[in-house]
């Protein structure tokens, strides 16, 4: 049997409740559905590093956090030094055709990383911006694709509607659909699929920045959702842990009381822009069948991380909290033709790490001995039932330390280095994490199992957040474990010598 074509959705801050399918009682994506209908979603899928340049590390190299040594968001890290063996470049080693289309979030921004082509829309990045004084050529193909086109000038971009990336400010797109960044990756890769090597089979990345804000879908698809019923916020017994980092009235906080008015039209964007996504999925599907691939074509789709959008008075990502770190996952492998899963929903915990094994396993690629992710294709395949992890540890620097956390998909365990702070939640009866169950007796025994399993998962950390045995607060965080340091040094000093 020929091998088959790939193609890797990755959206950017997409929560992992946000499928009809998944019974969201407003988000529509009936497009989406069909992919789940057709393969396994996968309704505990995380982001163990919830943010856009770990998220992406874990994406590429199918390790973990540990492995990788991303534990926070820097940017203007060479990652093709810290992280040469990637899920794309070992498809091209197979003799696959390889493309990345959209966000690709690495440094230098050109990296191919084992792409044989990269078209490039990061969204606004403001490392990039500054570091190249705006000259988009050199960082972005979407703006100079957008100055050439009928109606625009030479000073059109993408932040002409003045949102900023990562503010509550939501308000429709201000230009024709077909010139949205969204649209514009659709049609980017329809025309790819024309000029492809047709003696190969391919492994497409296909990476949106939406529903990433800003909150700028087409008017359709923001009406749509304004009449949605009126926002609420969910609310705890622990949100105080927090206080210290509310910025209340910030349209751009990670944490802070806003209007719900405000929160309301946030969520009409956010869920508009999900709703403009799912109709691109379908555009990408309906040419494959054009073209005749569609059965020869496995299916990934997931997110870097999702997006709090008030839950807890919070907002944007990092944190450990649901709407932060799960995300959609869903693996579809032209069932009809070999015999896969078609229609599974698993409640087994996955990560983004997890995908590169997955994907080379269906492929029949062997999987490179630096990946420690689990495949999941055994499960894809309907030879295996079982979960790959007793449960998984995810964290990330944020508000002044590092959130670590644990979950076997039905209990969460969280640990904050900054003074110690504990959460414990059980995600089955509680799974908006409203109720705090640390320091209640009744849950004592509970707790110290977590514990120690945090204690045994960060038991040879740099940072020395054990000590005799005891998890101790107030050590100094890193964004970035030494081993990766000293690889990119090394790197660097061989580069320089040679």
């Amino acid at each position: 049997m020929p091998q088959p074509n790939v193609i890797l959705i990755c959206v950017d801050e997409w929560r992992g409740d946000c499928l009809s399918a998944a019974g969201h009682p407003s988000v529509e994506t009936p497009h989406l559905d069909d992919l789940a209908r057709n393969g396994v979603r996968f309704t505990k899928g995380y982001s163990a590093t919830p943010s856009c340049v770990p998220a992406r590390a874990a994406l590429f190299t199918g390790q973990s956090q540990e492995r990788h040594g991303r534990v926070g968001y820097q940017d203007g890290v060479p990652f093709h030094v810290a992280h040469p063996v990637t899920v794309q470049g070992e498809f091209r080693k197979a003799g696959y055709h390889t493309q990345a289309i959209g966000k690709m979030h690495v440094w230098p921004e050109r990296s191919r990383l084992g792409f044989d082509d990269v078209i490039l829309h990061d969204g606004y990045l403001h490392h990039a911006r500054q570091t190249h004084r705006q000259h988009f050529a050199m960082f972005d193909d979407y703006v100079p694709w957008l100055r050439r086109q009928h109606g625009t000038g030479p000073d059109a971009e993408y932040f002409d509607h003045g949102i900023n990336c990562n503010s509550l400010v939501a308000r429709p797109w201000d230009k024709p659909e077909h010139l949205h960044p969204s649209h514009w990756i659709g049609t980017q890769a329809i025309e790819w699929m024309q000029r492809r090597d047709p003696v190969k089979p391919f492994f497409l990345y296909l990476s949106f920045h939406r529903p990433h804000p800003p909150y700028d879908p087409p008017s359709w698809a923001f009406d749509q959702y304004l009449g949605i019923p009126d926002y609420k916020p969910v609310e705890g017994n622990w949100e105080h842990h927090w206080n210290e980092f509310r910025q209340d009235g910030d349209y751009q906080a990670s944490h802070g009381m806003i209007p719900d008015r405000v929160v309301h039209r946030a969520r009409a964007g956010y869920y508009g822009l999900m709703a403009q996504i799912d109709l691109q999925v379908n555009r990408i599907k309906e040419a494959l069948a054009d073209y005749g691939l569609h059965e020869d074509t496995v299916f990934a789709f997931t997110s870097d991380h999702g997006e709090m959008m008030g839950d807890h008075h919070m907002f944007r990502k990092a944190v450990p909290y649901e709407g932060s770190a799960r995300v959609p996952f869903i693996i579809a492998d032209a069932a009809s033709r070999r015999g896969s899963v078609r229609g599974a929903v698993v409640d087994h915990v996955a990560e983004l790490r997890d995908i590169m094994p997955t994907l080379l396993d269906l492929a029949g690629l062997p999987i490179p001995e630096t990946v420690d992710g689990k495949s999941l294709a055994p499960i894809v395949r309907g030879t295996s039932t079982g979960p790959v992890r007793e449960y998984l540890h995810g964290e990330h620097v944020y508000w002044g330390q590092n959130l670590h956390w644990l979950t076997d998909g039905h209990h969460k365990y969280i640990w904050g280095s900054g003074r110690g702070t504990e959460e414990l939640f059980n995600l089955d009866d509680d799974p908006r994490e409203c109720n705090n169950l640390a320091g209640q007796a009744s849950h004592a025994v509970d707790m110290d199992r977590w514990r120690q399993r945090m204690v045994e998962v960060l038991r040879d950390r740099e940072e020395g957040f054990v000590v005799d045995g005891r998890l101790t607060a107030g050590r100094p965080v890193v964004t970035m474990l030494r081993h990766t340091r000293a690889t990119l040094k090394a790197n660097a000093s061989a580069a320089a010598d040679a």
